[in-house]
């Protein structure tokens, strides 16, 4: 040991050895110490304090002074001003799956009775029809399934198959949730359906070979799905049909994937059932699609499916095929340089990127940006690596708040969300991008609180400034572009001096989702703002409300009351 000892020390006094040596040791540290800082946490740029009515105009309410976080992950200052901001860190979590086939069988008939109270505060988005027998070899849901043996849920379930379109949602052995559009199995005795929930023990998630089954009543009828294609409703008759859906066929032994088929081999977005006829087409003036009616009078059984509806001659039941509506999707850089400037304006998570989607495919032409997102660029937004005032795109999409920035555009849509859905939207991008999620530990440790803090304040002075400092500003909410997508896009499109097309505006409805949709799978069971939260927010929307209505602007929406 002594040896080893001296030759070390010997080795170090080698002067160029130990110079290059010590080097290496302090490169080595150094980065780590870059690497740490860089996934640490996001930095932020905090607003200058303002003083009274700095930051609303004249008999707007003020919101006191406060302290804005507006920092980006990645944000870097170049010369001139303009922000940079590089890719977003994702995290990702993975929770192990276990399984064991050992219930618990006892008190069956407190666990049925709990099952069904909890069952009766679902009843706003599904039904309980009852226990059914389930078989592995031949499932009675054969629609897409997922299992969790340590959160299960009923809610978590009927979410995940909703999202999908399926009209059933069906529980086993505590932790198994299969999805499906028609029960193929007899029924079982409700004390069969004995399980309790592994997220939720006040709650029944069936038994062994036994599912406890929910018929979805879901919100959003054109988010369903029948397989690959998605429901779009109920519809009258067009007056024309030959012309409205030029392209039919008879079929005796009906049912909706024969129909769906038939018309994705001849390479049309749309599948009407009409009894025994099936018709293909596009979307166009001589059939919207805009005036559903009561799914009853397509309720007619198709010949060929005793589960399934095929609609009536006057009553044609509507799916989307697989087929991509090509009018909308040619897209390219504008073929003169613009002579105004018009912002595309939002607070984080206010559904800007979804905006940018709808306007790019309504007009034809790609939208830019204040900043540059290389995720973006790559999922199709050419316009991302212009400088923002290069003139070649349509409007620019902002989440700057301040005077300076705001009197640099000419025009701008400001487009407004529910704080409390945009605070939460831009909280998942900020921890798993842009169509991922947060994980639990954001969600319970201190980053949340943190967020809602400092972003907050923020959602109601980004509204106000540029109600203030705009030159000329169209305001549309989120809420009603997503209501009555036509019309609010029409306005938009509008203000951009672009002749709106109206087949072109059909073809963006069923376009309208694109890629930028987070999945309801992972979506919060709980309600993450506590009572202090929802008192702040609140009076953040109702001083936006005052600003609105100042303005002889119809305020909030409605839905943003109560929280």
């Amino acid at each position: 040991m002594a040896k080893f000892l001296v030759k070390l020390q010997r080795y170090f006094r080698r002067r160029p050895v130990r110079f290059f040596t010590l080097l290496a040791l302090y490169l080595a540290a150094g980065s780590l110490v870059f690497l740490h800082s860089g996934f640490s946490g996001e930095p932020t740029v905090p607003g200058s304090q303002r003083a009274p009515g700095a930051a609303e105009g004249p008999g707007l309410p003020y919101l006191g002074v406060m302290q804005l976080s507006r920092g980006f992950k990645a944000a870097v200052t170049v010369p001139g001003g303009t922000r940079r901001h590089g890719p977003w860190f994702k995290s990702t979590s993975k929770e192990p799956a276990e399984r064991s086939k050992a219930g618990d069988y006892s008190s069956t008939r407190s666990r049925a009775s709990r099952g069904r109270s909890g069952r009766e505060k679902e009843e706003d988005r599904a039904r309980y029809i009852g226990c059914y027998v389930d078989n592995t070899r031949q499932r009675t849901l054969r629609g897409v399934s997922f299992f969790d043996y340590k959160k299960m849920t009923v809610f978590r379930c009927q979410d995940n198959c909703a999202e999908r379109g399926y009209l059933y949602a069906g529980l086993e052995f505590g932790a198994e949730c299969y999805c499906g559009h028609k029960v193929q199995a007899p029924n079982a005795s409700e004390t069969e359906c004995n399980m309790v929930c592994k997220g939720e023990r006040t709650n029944t998630c069936g038994g062994v070979n036994r599912l406890s089954i929910y018929r979805l009543e879901l919100a959003q009828e054109s988010a369903r799905r029948y397989g690959s294609a998605i429901f779009r409703g109920c519809f009258h008759r067009p007056d024309n049909i030959s012309i409205a859906l030029p392209v039919s066929q008879v079929m005796l032994n009906m049912s909706v994937d024969k129909c769906v088929d038939f018309c994705t081999e001849k390479e049309y977005p749309l599948s009407a059932l009409a009894g025994t006829s099936c018709h293909c087409g596009f979307p166009t003036t001589l059939f919207t699609l805009h005036e559903r009616e009561d799914e009853q009078l397509c309720a007619q059984k198709c010949a060929g499916e005793e589960f399934e509806s095929c609609g009536t001659a006057e009553y044609l039941l509507v799916y989307q095929t697989q087929v991509q509506d090509n009018r909308c999707m040619d897209r390219r850089f504008l073929p003169t340089r613009a002579k105004q400037l018009v912002a595309l304006a939002s607070f984080p998570g206010a559904g800007n990127t979804w905006a940018r989607h709808l306007i790019e495919l309504a007009t034809g032409f790609y939208t830019g940006s204040y900043y540059f997102d290389g995720s973006l660029y790559n999922k199709g937004f050419k316009g991302e690596r212009d400088h923002w005032r290069s003139g070649r795109t349509i409007c620019i999409k902002t989440h700057e708040s301040g005077q300076k920035e705001i009197e640099s555009f000419d025009s701008a849509i400001l487009l407004i969300r529910n704080p409390y859905k945009a605070l939460m939207a831009e909280f998942n991008r900020k921890y798993g991008g842009h169509i991922g999620f947060a994980s639990h530990a954001h969600w319970k440790g201190k980053e949340w609180p943190e967020f809602v803090a400092n972003y907050a304040p923020w959602w109601a002075t980004h509204t106000l400034d540029w109600l203030r400092y705009g030159k000329k500003v169209l305001v549309v909410h989120f809420e009603d572009l997503k209501r009555d997508l036509f019309v609010q896009l029409q306005r938009m499109v509008g203000l951009l001096g672009i002749a709106a097309c109206e087949d072109r505006l059909l073809c963006v409805e069923g376009q309208k989702d694109g890629n930028f949709k987070r999945s309801g799978l992972r979506k919060l069971e709980y309600d993450p703002y506590t009572p202090e939260m929802r008192k702040v927010i609140s009076g953040y929307i109702r001083t936006v409300d005052t600003a609105l209505k100042l303005r002889n602007l119809s305020g909030v929406p409605d839905d943003y009351y109560p929280r």
